[in-house]
């Protein structure tokens, strides 16, 4: 598995992830859409983690530096 974040990406799933949960903490999200919002932010948090999102390959996208070969 490479990695295929880079460190803005990751920083904006990290922030989304937090807003997330606020909402549900603060009950503004409630029932079903709370629960799949903290879904949501459980896979924005753990793509993040591990620098790997699977929707990315598939897209072609890759926000990661590139490494310079000498």
């Amino acid at each position: 598995m490479k990695a295929n974040m880079g460190s803005a990406d990751k920083l904006i799933r990290l922030l989304l992830a937090i807003v997330l949960i606020l909402l549900f903490y603060f009950e503004v999200l409630t029932d079903t859409l709370g629960i799949v919002a903290l879904i949501v932010a459980l896979l924005l948090t753990v793509t993040s983690l591990i620098n790997f999102c699977p929707l990315y390959p598939i897209f072609r996208i890759n926000t990661a530096k590139k490494k310079e070969v000498k």
